[in-house]
């Protein structure tokens, strides 16, 4: 018996996905993970790769569409970081000279 022929084929065709083959499923369910925000590790973990060089290899371009949400964190966190450092400074909190500066370079 081919289950893909026998079971597979036939459900795809009955529901309305004729040619849809199994692989094509595993690229949708890597791509659900992703978009659910899934790190690398666990998406290698769920398709079976030896590793998440392999992972990456084969769906690098699902994580395109990370890198501007990660630019915008770190930047978030990089203002958020200026910020805490700058009130600190302003409470009379003691800081070394190269945070002073950093503070003082960075908000401007």
């Amino acid at each position: 018996m081919n289950s893909r022929r026998d079971v597979f084929d036939d459900a795809a065709v009955e529901a309305g996905l004729d040619g849809l083959t199994p692989h094509e499923l595993r690229h949708t369910a890597a791509s659900l993970a992703v978009s659910a925000g899934a790190n690398l590790k666990a998406v290698q973990r769920m398709l079976g790769h030896a590793s998440a060089a392999m992972t990456l290899d084969v769906y690098s371009g699902l994580f395109d569409d990370d890198l501007d949400g990660l630019a915008d964190r770190l930047d978030e966190a990089r203002v958020y970081s200026t910020c805490t450092k700058a009130d600190g400074v302003a409470k009379g909190e003691r800081a070394v000279v190269s945070e002073f500066r950093s503070v003082a370079t960075e908000s401007a």
